[in-house]
């Protein structure tokens, strides 16, 4: 049963993922995202029956500029996508694939255990199960 066949998440996934509080501003996120060269933050869990969040250039574009609020004034908290999809490290990569297609998402947080250990985009995922078939 330890023969892997298969690409997982683990396999594919950015294990470098940049987490933020939710009370952030979004001028320190964006600090941060031009900083790091990132598209998106993860928003730590408040508390254990908290869920995590997810801070995207979209959300940024969608909730700052085009209302043209002030990112000093405005938080990750406000703005982010939570619940944040998930997928388990050692899932499949064609399930993650398709769950995240079926969303009309382009990443998903991975999770071990519950904890935070990654990030997994469509893309990343699409390319590499070119190259294991």
């Amino acid at each position: 049963m330890s023969d892997q066949k298969y690409l997982s998440v683990q396999d594919v996934m950015t294990s470098d993922i940049e987490m933020i509080d939710g009370m952030t501003s979004v001028a320190d996120a964006l600090e941060r995202l031009r900083r790091k060269q990132i598209s998106s933050l993860i928003v730590e869990r408040r508390d254990d029956s908290d869920e995590y969040g997810m801070l995207t250039v979209g959300d940024i574009a969608r909730g700052v500029l085009v209302p043209n609020l002030s990112a000093e004034r405005v938080s990750a908290y406000e703005i982010m996508t939570k619940p944040v999809l998930s997928v388990d490290a050692g899932m499949n990569i064609r399930y993650a694939i398709r769950l995240l297609t079926r969303f009309s998402v382009s990443r998903a947080l991975v999770l071990n255990a519950g904890k935070a250990i990654g990030i997994v985009t469509l893309r990343d995922m699409v390319l590499r199960s070119a190259e294991f078939q």
